[in-house]
């Protein structure tokens, strides 16, 4: 049985844990993957996984130098375990490090498909990261495989026949994968209940691996395509970003104003009518007294508010007076004269018996 020595938790129990929360996840009965029960899964298993990593590679149970006949039938079952991690490293929901969980994922399945690879489980290397300079490589090995087999043509043309044949590789995989799981599903009885030989037990876990590999091309696939929106999205950022640097002008404040019919109510109404004040009485006789004050002469007095009452009666009764109308003095002179000349109750002569 592969452990480590001293206490803690098995190797065999961790694996346990985390393939039977990856399992739960994966089922789907909860009702949102973002639910937090399905995130402390997603938790739970991840940590039991690190730990099981940790110890395989403590023990070193397996190297891309030794064949697969020299691996244990019971430590087959561990080579799925950067590809559980790479399963439950995608069902984290953090949006902020959604980038940082696709590259850890990926590296996870990665590093699964190539001890796959060097055990002869697998003929195709992992496939490389968009615009990374392995894929360069990789493109440049199938146009040079297209002019070997004479598969000549224009652009679009090599582009239709490299559509139809991923899709013909899905599909292939796709046969793989229902005959897998039908195999795996009629083995699973007699590997839980004990009943099943080591040829058996070997097998299933083998079947296991199998199918872990076509699931992890599948998901690398699908982290590629996410990886260059994001990278698309980000870039869009960027350009509708301003400089690094450089700030936004600053505006004037817009002054207010007032739309009019005419040029008429703009002077009544608005800020230019022609006799706006700039300044009260008393602001005027203290500018007045600074001005005396710097030229040594005394300032003017301000008159008191009395004074300034009777000034303003004595000039409005003055400006009443030059406005009366010729009429109105004549009227007030012959009533005058009349007064003169008719004694007070003259003509009053009813009622006196």
């Amino acid at each position: 049985m592969a452990e480590l020595p001293g206490g803690g938790a098995r190797l065999p129990e961790l694996l346990a844990t985390g393939w039977r929360l990856w399992e739960e996840v994966d089922a789907g009965t909860e009702p949102s993957s973002g639910a937090p029960s399905v995130q402390e899964k997603v938790r739970q298993g991840l940590g039991a996984l690190r730990q099981a990593a940790a110890m395989v590679a403590e023990l070193e149970l397996f190297s891309e130098n030794e064949e697969l006949e020299e691996v244990a039938s019971a430590d087959l079952r561990y080579l799925a375990v950067p590809a559980l991690l790479g399963a439950l490293t995608l069902r984290q929901v953090d949006a902020s490090r959604r980038r940082e969980h696709l590259e850890a994922a990926r590296a996870h399945f990665c590093r699964f498909l190539q001890l796959c690879r060097a055990y002869g489980l697998s003929a195709a290397p992992p496939p490389a990261a968009p615009g990374t300079e392995e894929e360069k490589e990789e493109e440049k090995e199938k146009e040079k495989e297209a002019a070997r087999t004479g598969a000549r043509g224009p652009a679009a043309q090599r582009s239709l026949l490299a559509m139809a044949a991923g899709r013909q590789a899905k599909i292939e995989r796709y046969k793989r994968k229902k005959e897998l799981e039908n195999r795996l599903a009629s083995m699973r009885t007699f590997v839980d209940s004990g009943q099943a030989d080591e040829d058996q037990m070997r097998e299933f876990y083998l079947l296991q691996i199998q199918k872990w590999v076509n699931i992890s091309f599948e998901e690398i696939e699908s982290i590629d395509h996410e990886m260059v929106i994001l990278r698309n999205r980000d870039a869009a950022k960027q350009s509708s970003a301003p400089p690094h640097g450089t700030s936004r002008q600053v505006r004037a404040p817009l002054k207010p104003f007032i739309l009019t019919r005419d040029v008429v109510q703009s002077k009544v109404f608005g800020a230019g009518y022609p006799s706006l004040p700039t300044m009260t009485v008393n602001d005027w006789y203290d500018q007045r007294r600074r001005e005396e004050a710097m030229h040594g002469q005394s300032a003017p007095q301000k008159p008191s508010a009395d004074t300034a009452d009777e000034e303003l009666q004595k000039q409005q009764q003055e400006k009443k007076e030059e406005e009366d109308d010729e009429e109105a003095l004549q009227k007030a002179r012959d009533w005058d004269d009349w007064k003169d000349t008719h004694p007070r109750g003259y003509g009053n002569r009813q009622n006196m018996g």
